[in-house]
């Protein structure tokens, strides 16, 4: 394009994504090279000096995301890599790696242009969960890391793809690199796209999932011992950098592995966990114990009246800040990451740690009212299910990771790298590869953490968890976990899984309040309650506004009937609220607008 016309282009979406106040962003231009290219990031962040230029100014790199092989704390005396120039060392790892970005470990996206050899290439981490999306027109290859970007300056894409919302509703996410904007796509995992002047682009990917699955299995013993020496020769490098790093304790194995073998100085690494309004839940119990054992200070974010007083605002943010691949079910952890985001600006997690270690299918096709569906989107929905069930049929872990993660988790990845830096060391290159060497056993129950724990800290050993696993073996143990299972099958029974009569019965006696005996013993949001209650009045305004009523994949009836069903009857149809509001948003937000 000519620059007059393709810079105020740029322009436009580079703007389209400054969600905060506490964003940088800039933008590079190559017009011989017909590259217009910009970007955004948090301050103080690791790319947040953009762009990368060597000397002679033949390479250039902007790269956005986090790189935790360690690779630049050599060249430091205090050993941290971006004590001094941040990601620097990439362009020397670009000019000396003949591999490069396949040797890259963490979530990422870049752009490299080589003036010497006239040419571009895009790139991305090999799980996809710095996710980048694109279109390509007769004249341009338009990328962005949001999609809203793109539509910003070609509004003729406003269009909704009947086969990606029909994911969405039946999956809670989009499979296969689509998007519900027809005519965009997402980047493949692993992708490493070359474009030069005047030729096609040379889509190639530089990792495939099945370099891995060819490795020998290991034997129970010498498998624990290479996990275990993989996991704490690299958990430092996701603590290193400039940003203040806050802990996510919860009341689970992951984050307590982090805690044992990290060894932070008293003080010196400030906790937090995402509470109930209720009362304090297992998490909470469970993380303070682990905070106070360790030196820590520890504080609770409570997403109560104030999430439920600004509800519409939340609900209508998490849906625009990720395109839609975070519904209005999440709007919680959006107000949750703003109040962890005051704590500290980089949040370490426990993100994965089941996924993989354990292959833990999180999601899977709902069942949702048919009669609530348009019978021609009803066939999208199903079909839905169906690419589900073929993607299934592959490797567990590689489901889990290069599956799993890059779709139905990066929504919620996303939103929280709306606010903060997100890191967590499941992801890690070295685990992940490890954990495909993993005998059976080892992936059947919660031995080997319960065993890593011990060896880095045996006083979080004597810890229970959440669930109650991990501290002794006796008879009342036993029993005290029995309890915890039956006030976690409790709590969502009576919160998402509760049957239609059981429902109505609740309803007739509301004002007994018998929530506050089962709700806010392990979750920290109560939406069966919450859209009954307290968001009656939003939930009707929206869904029963003449708009999403006369929407192409409603039944426009049943939309009633739902409604008044939950609002009124006594009915439990949370999940179909789910639904119908967050279709409703993305529409109101990208289609319509």
């Amino acid at each position: 394009m000519p620059r007059e016309w393709a810079e105020p282009l740029l322009q436009r979406m580079v703007e389209s994504l400054r969600h905060e106040s506490f964003y940088v962003t800039g933008t590079w231009i190559d017009e011989p090279l017909g590259v217009y290219c910009g970007w955004v990031a948090r301050d103080n962040s690791f790319s947040a000096s953009m762009p990368l230029c060597d000397p002679r100014g033949e390479a250039l790199l902007i790269f956005s995301g986090e790189e935790y092989s360690g690779s630049g704390a050599s060249a430091h005396p205090s050993g941290r890599r971006d004590e001094v120039d941040g990601p620097r060392y990439l362009l020397d790892r670009v000019q000396q790696d003949p591999k490069f970005p396949a040797t890259l470990n963490g979530r990422f996206q870049g752009l490299l242009a080589d003036r010497t050899r006239g040419s571009v290439l895009l790139f991305n981490d090999r799980y996809g969960m710095h996710r980048l999306y694109y279109h390509e027109s007769g004249g341009a290859f338009y990328f962005a890391a949001e999609a809203k970007a793109i539509l910003a300056v070609c509004p003729e894409l406003r269009r909704a793809d009947p086969r990606g919302f029909g994911e969405l509703v039946s999956c809670g996410c989009v499979l296969e690199n689509r998007s519900v904007f027809e005519g965009i796509q997402v980047l493949p995992p692993a992708s490493a796209w070359t474009f030069r002047p005047g030729a096609s682009a040379q889509k190639a990917v530089y990792f495939q999932p099945r370099e891995w699955e060819e490795q020998e299995p290991l034997e129970h013993e010498p498998y624990y011992e290479e996990l275990k020496s993989v996991f704490t020769r690299n958990l430092r490098h996701y603590f290193e950098g400039r940003e203040l790093i806050g802990m996510s304790l919860t009341g689970g194995f992951d984050t307590r592995v982090i805690m044992a073998w990290r060894k932070p100085p008293p003080g010196s690494l400030p906790c937090y966990t995402f509470g109930s309004t209720y009362r304090d839940n297992r998490d909470v119990i469970i993380a303070r114990r682990v905070a106070r054992a360790c030196g820590q200070s520890h504080q609770v974010i409570v997403a109560g009246d104030e999430l439920l007083r600004n509800f519409p605002r939340y609900a209508e943010r998490t849906v625009y800040l990720t395109d839609g691949c975070a519904g209005a079910i999440s709007a919680p952890v959006l107000f949750s990451t703003e109040k962890a985001r005051e704590i500290a600006p980089a949040r370490m997690t426990g993100n994965y740690g089941d996924q993989i270690l354990l292959r833990w299918r999180a999601f899977k096709p709902s069942k949702l009212t048919p009669s609530l569906f348009h019978p021609e989107f009803f066939a999208h929905v199903n079909a839905g299910a169906e690419t589900y069930r073929t993607a299934t049929r592959i490797h567990p872990l590689t489901f889990a990771a290069f599956r799993q993660a890059p779709w139905f988790h990066y929504g919620l990845s996303a939103l929280e790298h709306s606010q903060l830096t997100l890191r967590t060391p499941y992801l890690d290159n070295d685990f992940v590869r490890t954990n495909y060497r993993a005998p059976q056993s080892a992936c059947t129950n919660n031995e080997l953490r319960l065993r890593l724990i011990a060896e880095g800290s045996p006083a979080l050993r004597q810890i229970p968890t959440d669930r109650a696993s991990g501290g002794s073996v006796h008879v009342a143990a036993s029993l005290v976990r029995a309890y915890h299972d039956l006030t976690f099958k409790a709590e969502y029974t009576y919160d998402y899984g509760m049957p239609q009569l059981a429902a109505r019965a609740d309803h007739l006696v509301s004002w007994l309040h018998f929530e506050r005996l089962f709700l806010g013993r392990h979750k920290y949001y109560h939406f069966r309650v919450w859209y009954r209650d307290a968001l009656s009045k939003y939930i009707r305004e929206m869904l029963l506004d003449e708009r999403t009523l006369s929407r192409p994949y409603w039944n426009r009836r049943a939309v009633e009937a739902v409604v008044r069903g939950h609002l009124q009857e006594g009915r439990n149809y949370t999940l179909e609220i789910h639904t119908l509001l967050t279709v409703e948003l993305i529409h109101r937000l990208f289609i319509d607008a």
